[in-house]
């Protein structure tokens, strides 16, 4: 069974849950997920099946859609909903919707964030939220994210001293939704915090591609798993490829240093194809010239 499996994370769960879930549904060990959801958060989950696990890295690599709710009048802990209230400030006027699409459009492009302390990423071995739950705040590596484009969804809403909007965002991997939220309230003057977040598309899967686990179960139980699994191809169509005959099939199989493609590609690594059939991904050689080496032969 090998194939890519668009799991629709519930609410509540962890995405180790759903990979411990799916490897019980469809009894297998070879499950790996393709970017982690915070509990709170439902979404596109994209899981990797047997031959499909190859491919991990590749499909985590991809832009992310989002759908998020900033709140401005408040801020917490956690950056979003769940945590403690740390700072309040009545928004007492409203804005203007055009400075506020500005604002939002201010973000495209190369930003810089510092990861919010209740997050996995790790300092000195340890994860971030582990120090936080024992009340220590530790200094946090700047990391550089890309933020394609965004867009306020809809108009702002007030209440109770509250103001609140909805935006898409599509960005790379490693962006901090809640951060971004705390970024844009700080440049409209206000606290801020994430209320609400979803995620949309992972490279080239999406939403309306994805089974909830309940219909992963049924679909299982009736021995339907080609509806469930995705070509391995629909994690990688964001490399660009190279078309081989069946000479170099072979050789490819055999994970072979070939001759440089004589065509242009937009990024050193790319995957390579026999037919409809995804074979390898390879990448221009670092140390011979006019040579391309296998990273992954699928």
């Amino acid at each position: 069974m090998d194939g890519i499996l668009p799991v629709w994370k519930p609410k509540g769960w962890t995405s180790h849950d759903c990979v411990m879930k799916v490897r019980k549904i469809l009894h297998t060990r070879k499950v790996g997920h393709t970017g982690t959801l915070d509990p709170d958060v439902e979404g596109v989950l994209p899981l990797c099946i047997g031959r499909a696990t190859k491919i991990v890295p590749f499909l985590t690599d991809t832009v992310k859609v989002y759908e998020a709710v900033v709140t401005l009048g408040y801020a917490t802990d956690t950056e979003d909903s769940s945590g403690e209230v740390v700072e309040t400030l009545e928004v007492s006027e409203p804005f203007d919707e055009k400075a506020v699409r500005e604002i939002l459009h201010s973000f495209q492009g190369k930003i810089k964030q510092i990861p919010p302390m209740y997050s996995a990423v790790k300092v000195k071995g340890k994860k971030l939220y582990e120090y936080a739950r024992e009340g220590k705040i530790v200094e946090r590596p700047v990391r550089e994210v890309y933020i394609h484009n965004i867009e306020k969804l809809d108009s702002i809403r007030y209440e109770d001293g509250k103001a609140s909007f909805p935006f898409q965002v599509i960005c790379s991997k490693g962006t901090y939704i809640r951060t971004l939220c705390v970024d844009i309230g700080r440049e409209l003057g206000y606290p801020a915090h994430m209320s609400f977040l979803e995620r949309t598309r992972t490279g080239d899967i999406s939403k309306e591609d994805c089974f909830s686990l309940e219909e992963i179960q049924k679909l299982a139980d009736d021995e339907a798993y080609d509806k469930l699994l995705l070509p391995l191809v629909r994690g990688l169509n964001h490399l660009d490829a190279w078309q081989v005959d069946e000479e170099t099939r072979v050789r490819i199989k055999h994970g072979q240093v070939l001759p440089s493609p004589s065509q242009t590609f937009t990024s050193d690594v790319f995957c390579v194809k026999f037919q409809d059939e995804v074979l390898a991904i390879y990448q221009f050689h670092p140390e011979k010239q006019g040579k391309v080496k296998p990273v992954r032969v699928l």
